[in-house]
């Protein structure tokens, strides 16, 4: 195979792979968009019906680790048991060390 063959291959290939990559991306910002239009929905079926969403109460875990001054790993911690966003367990995290004098 001669030098050009060669290019021309590997152009193909890089560009198939941008394709696929770029389909998945549209896709999961359809899925994300999709997600978001579910909750802001089920949001809204449920201040209908007048329930509210249960507040997560605090975990030992997590005031454990912001006794021992480790904000990061409670906000982590907070995370993974409620499943919220980064900015909401921050928040949530701000909250509870707050409460307990501890920042």
């Amino acid at each position: 195979m001669d030098l050009l063959t060669v290019v021309a291959i590997v152009i193909a290939v890089v560009g198939l792979g941008l394709i696929v990559a770029s389909g998945r991306s549209q896709r999961s910002g359809r899925e994300a968009a999709r997600l978001a239009a579910i909750e802001r929905k089920l949001d809204l079926v449920m201040g209908h019906l007048g329930i509210e969403e249960p507040v997560p109460t605090e975990d030992p875990e997590v005031v454990a680790h912001l006794v021992k001054g480790e904000f990061i790993q409670a906000i982590k911690v907070y995370r993974e048991r409620t499943g919220t966003g980064l900015a909401e367990a921050k928040d949530a995290v701000e909250r509870i060390a707050h409460q307990r004098g501890l920042r």
